[in-house]
């Protein structure tokens, strides 16, 4: 059997389509069931937050695995297969505990280096234990991959690289400014009671709010969650419960709303934040507008240079605003054979060819526009004007009254809301785009490496693993052989005495266990090893050990480590 992966985040998919293709918590179930009740797969493990859905499984087919497990995410998203398919990536053995690792240790998140993805990596791993779906395999790589990703944290800077996505969207809100600044004295509204929605009460406390409000569609979890933050040592913050239906009223105190809920429908429309907005202000809250203007291209100026060859009267136009040798200004008056001579000077030339900072040109590209030019003038005898229409010219936005963090996956808040003047949203697409620009920290480089020898190490512990219940199985067979001779041994010789059967007993078991045991070590060494699957097969073959025997025992060890690592989540 292999680990295989076969997932989609937002490295690989839009948030439009993420959106679409989230998973409900029973979904998630169903998806379970069925991927093992599937044929390829034996275990299985659904890792499902707000920017990646992922199915882990134990097959015995790589090609049918990941058309079974691609088919099983498209049924149980709602999104087509043929849709789901371009965004889809599959990691198999070795790549996939790689990336799982890399997922534990925040390298592959949004926010690089956070360090929320450890606890939905747990959940996913209770979630697969509770439901069965989970054996050896599964147990033994969720629980590395936690062990992987606390020594990241522990031993790297990787938390100076990265934050919370909780942490980072409040940052996007302040555009820039300091979070404990801009929230101190403020209102808040948390929308939900789960994980993310806890981290985001506790975090907007920490930075000074005055007041946290926190509405659930289960009051009892609200209300938990509001004695937590009230009763908590490091703040004074006073913090309430309120009902879903409460909302809309309390959006009109709020100053910052978070939400992070599971609802498949919005929970907040662009028409209740306007009528939150203008319950606030007493204005109505007017949508956004822009007007774009069509201008003629200007061109910056650039040093046309002296090169021999060069088509154009260089001196007659040396020191010209809005000139370039690049642009069609310069070649405006050429006839068509002028223009083609024109184009091979720039592609051979060595003219200083400043590059338009505004789009990056090459001389290659260039050559290519001027030529396209000349075809054109050569067609209709003269060169076209190009024109583009320039940067919308947006009204200026007022500070905003209302600053909206939705977390959620899909969304919570009706994207519409962007257009709102008086209001800020960050929303997952935004906090995507957000996180493109932000650098990472050196230590980045040092997990790396931890993730590398980590997943070497794994893949020698399963690989002797696997060859585990073939010794097993060969030393039982071993004393049951040591069994059956002495019982044979007391036929022959009933006057033994207890003294005597012992000493023979046991000098029996030493010369067995020492011709077992250099080549039991040797064969654990040789299986760990790449490519060393195969000494499992060639001891059953070289012993003639019952396949039967062999299952049980390795059934045996995974029941054990099942339990053990039910056991290590329950503590």
């Amino acid at each position: 059997m292999s680990l295989l992966v076969v997932g989609l985040s937002h490295r690989s998919a839009p948030v439009s389509v993420l959106e679409r293709a989230a998973l409900s918590a029973d979904t998630q179930i169903k998806l379970l069931q069925d991927t093992i009740a599937a044929e390829p797969a034996t275990e299985a493990a659904v890792l499902a937050t707000c920017n990646r859905i992922e199915l882990y499984a134990d097959v015995d087919k790589f090609h049918a695995g990941v058309a079974e497990l691609s088919t099983l995410l498209a049924q149980h998203s709602g999104v087509g297969l043929e849709e789901l398919t371009p965004y889809l990536y599959v990691h198999y053995e070795d790549r996939a505990v790689h990336h799982l690792f890399s997922v534990a240790c925040g390298l592959d998140s949004m926010v690089i280096g956070e360090g929320q993805i450890l606890g939905q990596i747990k959940d996913a791993l209770a979630t697969s234990q509770e439901l069965h779906t989970a054996g050896r395999l599964m147990n033994d790589l969720f629980q590395q991959a936690l062990r992987v990703g606390k020594r990241a944290h522990s031993e790297t800077g990787i938390d100076r690289a990265g934050q919370s996505l909780v942490t980072f969207g409040l940052e996007q809100l302040t555009s820039g400014a300091d979070v404990r600044g801009w929230a101190e004295g403020k209102r808040a509204l948390v929308i939900g009671a789960g994980s993310m929605s806890s981290l985001a009460a506790a975090t907007l406390a920490r930075a000074g709010v005055a007041e946290v409000v926190i509405a659930n569609r289960t009051l009892d979890r609200a209300e938990r969650l509001a004695e937590i933050l009230s009763e908590g040592g490091d703040t004074d913050v006073a913090a309430r419960a309120v009902p879903m239906e409460a909302v809309p009223a309390e959006l009109t105190r709020a100053d910052v709303a978070v939400s992070c809920t599971g609802a498949t429908g919005l929970v907040l429309t662009a028409e209740a934040v306007a009528a939150a907005v203008e319950g606030r202000t007493g204005a109505p809250a007017e949508e956004l507008t822009a007007t774009p203007r069509v201008v003629r291209e200007e061109l910056p100026p650039t040093s046309v240079g002296t090169d021999d060859g060069c088509p154009l009267d260089v001196s007659a136009v040396q020191g010209a605003t809005g000139f370039s040798v690049m642009g069609e200004a310069a070649v405006a008056g050429l006839d068509a054979a002028a223009l083609e001579q024109h184009a091979a000077w720039v592609d051979n030339a060595t003219v200083d060819r400043r590059r338009r900072t505004h789009d990056a040109r090459t001389p290659e590209s260039d050559a290519e526009v001027i030529a396209a030019l000349a075809a054109t003038v050569a067609a209709i005898g003269r060169v076209p004007e190009r024109r583009k229409p320039e940067p919308v010219a947006l009204a200026p936005r007022p500070a905003p009254v209302l600053s909206l963090l939705d977390l959620a996956m899909p969304r919570d808040i009706d994207a519409a809301v962007h257009r709102l003047l008086g209001v800020r949203l960050v929303d997952i697409e935004s906090l995507a785009e957000a996180s493109a620009d932000v650098p990472m920290a050196a230590d980045v480089d040092m997990v790396r490496r931890i993730v590398s020898d980590e997943v070497a190490a794994f893949g020698a512990a399963q690989r002797a693993a696997h060859i585990t219940p073939t010794v097993v199985a060969l030393r039982t067979m071993a004393a049951d052989v040591v069994a059956s001779e002495i019982a044979r041994l007391d036929g022959r010789l009933p006057g033994l005495d207890e003294k005597q059967r012992g000493e023979i007993t046991q000098t029996v078991r030493r010369v067995v266990d020492k011709l077992l045991h250099a080549p039991t070590v040797r064969v654990k060494q040789l299986a760990a090893e790449p490519g060393g699957a195969g000494y499992a097969d060639a001891l059953r073959t070289l012993f003639d050990l019952d396949p039967e025997t062999v299952a049980s025992v390795s059934r045996a060890i995974d029941d054990i480590s099942t339990e053990n690592a039910k056991n290590r989540g329950r503590a």
